[in-house]
């Protein structure tokens, strides 16, 4: 996958709420800007849905890589 350059709204909105999908894969469920705003959306899930797992994730859109430079994890799970 090529890196792309990122977008304005992906530096407003890095905390995504994703959902946990079998083989290792994920979907972003919602975008905030805030951490709290996530938690609270997260809160609300598991009253909805409480059998599904869903993680808080950090997406620092701000390193974008170059043909040098060697991909490092940008996603940091949190638990709350």
């Amino acid at each position: 996958m090529i890196p792309k350059e990122p977008t304005y709204r992906d530096r407003l909105q890095p905390w995504h709420l994703i959902r946990h999908l079998p083989n290792c894969q994920r979907l972003t469920v919602a975008r905030f800007a805030r951490r709290r705003d996530a938690e609270s959306y997260l809160n609300a899930l598991r009253r909805l849905m409480p059998a599904v797992s869903h993680t808080i994730v950090f997406v620092n859109a701000v390193s974008v890589l170059d043909e040098n430079s060697v991909p490092i994890q940008t996603q940091l799970p949190i638990e709350v």
